[in-house]
């Protein structure tokens, strides 16, 4: 068997105690990462490393390590969630970086997502959004239909699907020159301005989406694209011209 591959690292990692106080990049150095561990793997590393000097470790955002809650977003080398494509930080591998290399790690850079320590963001402003855009109209009378039962057109599920697999975690508005969160509202919006169950109030809350978005202090799409390229899940940019086409009719028929 090859023996196994590890790695001796620079990391250049943003420090910063709260949003109030100024941040600053430290250095460290890693030894013996293993390229078969994660990025988050790598940070745990450190972070014993940290406590063994009794200093304070970096905090970082994770939770379900599977992909599937973008809670780990890190700005790595430049990237949102790092140097590969498709994935979050906790999917990203040490064997995408080289022997020798220095990591620069930072939080998401956003107005409208204040730093709360080290790499750690508050991301809140999504969620007062997806707030905003309320509830799905469900006859709970008991007469229910199921939803199975409800003719969808395949290609506006596949297509529903597809943006309903946005895990809010923020790439987009961070790889963003603007600031942009519209393919995260986009994405949001479409998914249910496709199916038959969002369409009672579709139009409110399109309206209502992109007033919070706006209110929130994030900036517009000027179809760089960059948001596309480092989404995780790949959320296209068709989903911001189809928000943009819902929120033109809604705000029509509000006139």
């Amino acid at each position: 068997m090859s023996a196994k591959k590890t790695l001796n690292l620079t990391l250049k990692i943003w420090r910063q105690k709260n949003r109030k106080t100024k941040g600053e990049f430290e250095i460290y150095k890693v030894s013996d990462v293993s390229t078969d561990s994660s990025f988050l793997e790598m940070l745990d590393m450190l972070n014993e490393q940290l406590i063994n000097e009794d200093k304070e470790p970096i905090a970082f955002d994770h939770d379900c390590r599977e992909g599937i809650c973008g809670i780990c977003s890190l700005y790595i080398n430049g990237r949102a969630h790092g140097p590969d494509t498709g994935i979050t930080t906790c999917q990203l591998h040490m064997r995408m970086f080289t022997d020798g290399e220095t990591i620069v790690v930072e939080p998401w850079r956003s107005v409208a997502f204040p730093v709360i320590k080290d790499l750690i963001t508050d991301r809140s402003a999504f969620d007062r959004i997806m707030a905003a855009g309320g509830f799905i109209s469900v006859n709970t009378s008991g007469n229910t239909l199921d939803a199975n039962a409800i003719p969808v057109p395949k290609e506006n599920a596949d297509k529903a699907m597809d943006a309903a697999s946005c895990i809010s975690c923020g790439a987009c508005v961070a790889c963003c020159p603007n600031g942009a969160a519209m393919l995260f509202v986009g994405a949001k919006v479409s998914h249910l301005a496709l199916l038959p169950q969002g369409k009672v109030e579709a139009k409110r809350r399109v309206l209502n989406m992109v007033k919070a978005m706006d209110e929130e202090g994030f900036g517009n799409c000027s179809v760089i694209g960059a948001c596309e390229v480092e989404c995780p899940k790949k959320i296209s940019l068709d989903n911001i011209a189809r928000m943009n086409r819902e929120y033109i009719n809604a705000w029509i028929k509000t006139k």
